[in-house]
């Protein structure tokens, strides 16, 4: 819709100022993650509200965690904790190795029992895929299915979103839009290090 484009306008566009930038990202983020959480399982419950009345309303399921592979990912941390403030959040750091230009694990700190939990998988620009792909990997590694992963991403280019669903067919990708030119700067700009 047009409030996405604007925003995606304001965070491609060279003369944004920092604060632009930044202000529309983390609207942009706050838009995915919410998408993200209507996409995990709910229970119905009744509550009585303060007029002594029934409702009939919704909870999450209990284990949800958040993962952000650093570290623009973690641009994203601070919009899922604003919508859940107690939801556990695990790291992974890949880097691409100088040599070969394959991309590295070279940490990941999970909950433990993350075997057993859905997980929202925040990485904003989706490029090649590569480095989701091996964030995938880790968490297969620690029992995590592929089915139960649902990937929060800004900004995907075709190439990147077919790459992963090839990998891993049963992850769930959400991301705002995809263009065949991702716009890379933004760990760089949303951190201050352009």
């Amino acid at each position: 819709n047009d409030q996405l484009r604007e925003l995606q306008t304001i965070i491609r566009d060279k003369k944004s100022s920092r604060g632009d930038f930044v202000f529309s990202a983390d609207r942009l983020i706050r838009l995915v993650v919410e998408e993200g959480l209507n996409q995990l399982p709910y229970t119905e419950c009744t509550v009585t509200t303060p007029t002594g009345h029934k409702y009939e309303g919704v909870r999450f399921e209990k284990g949800n965690c958040g993962v952000s592979i650093m570290r623009s990912g973690e641009a994203m941390e601070q919009g899922l904790r604003d919508c859940c403030r107690s939801i556990r959040i695990g790291k992974i750091l890949i880097q691409s190795d100088e040599e070969t230009q394959r991309a590295k694990v070279y940490y990941a700190k999970f909950p433990p029992d993350i075997y057993r939990r859905k997980v929202l998988l925040m990485y904003p620009i989706l490029s090649t895929g590569n480095t989701v792909i091996e964030a995938v990997k880790v968490l297969v590694e620690h029992g995590v299915q592929p089915s139960v992963i649902i990937l929060l991403s800004l900004f995907s280019t075709p190439h990147g979103a077919k790459s992963i669903i090839q990998e891993f067919p049963d992850i769930t990708i959400l991301t705002t839009e995809v263009h065949p030119v991702a716009p890379t700067h933004f760990g760089q700009k949303y951190f201050g290090t352009d």
